[in-house]
């Protein structure tokens, strides 16, 4: 986990920097963007990390699962059910050849659990949106936020502890969050 955050450390420096969360956080139109493109993400995402991708390493992958998370904030703000299969999805993802890659995908969405934290406080003042309305996504865990980052990282330290794991997930880790970067401040490879 501590290699991880060394590693990612200047994608996400880069993101956070490149990402104008005023802008995406200003008005319920440009949430529901927002909202849209973190589906496209997580949609094509999770495809990947089915729940074997793991190798039986992450048991409660299934309890982590964004997409429903988002399909319900974007339902909650007049998307239509039947739309949601129709929407973009982020292309140039990495492929989760073996766990520790899958690991290495996952460290960033579990990662924008803790980010959804500091960022619904803004969207519940400002869009009158909460956990049961609109902002699912950003409470994720709601109060289990922190247990499930250390069961996380529980899992990750044990199945990356050999050094070409702790590769190949470092690997999948600065791809995803470029994939990210792209997707979503429109950043060129």
């Amino acid at each position: 986990m501590a290699g991880l955050r060394l590693a990612t450390w200047p994608c996400h420096q880069r993101l956070e920097k490149r990402l104008d969360v005023k802008g995406r956080f200003s008005n319920l139109e440009a949430y529901r963007s927002h909202l849209a493109q973190m589906w496209g993400f997580c949609a094509g995402l999770e495809q990947a990390l089915a729940p074997g991708a793991f190798g039986g390493a992450l048991e409660d992958y299934e309890s982590r699962r964004k997409l429903p998370l988002l399909e319900s904030d974007l339902i909650a703000l007049g998307a239509a059910p039947d739309s949601l299969g129709s929407m973009p999805l982020c292309p140039g993802l990495p492929a989760c050849a073996d766990p520790a890659a899958a690991f290495g995908c996952a460290y960033v969405l579990e990662g924008a659990t803790l980010g959804g934290r500091t960022l619904l406080p803004l969207v519940e003042s400002r869009l009158g949106l909460g956990p049961l309305h609109g902002a699912a996504f950003l409470a994720s865990y709601g109060d289990r936020v922190i247990p499930m980052w250390q069961t996380f990282g529980a899992a990750l330290d044990a199945w990356c502890s050999a050094p070409a794991r702790c590769s190949s997930a470092t690997q999948a880790a600065v791809a995803t969050f470029d994939a990210l970067d792209r997707w979503l401040c429109g950043r060129a490879a």
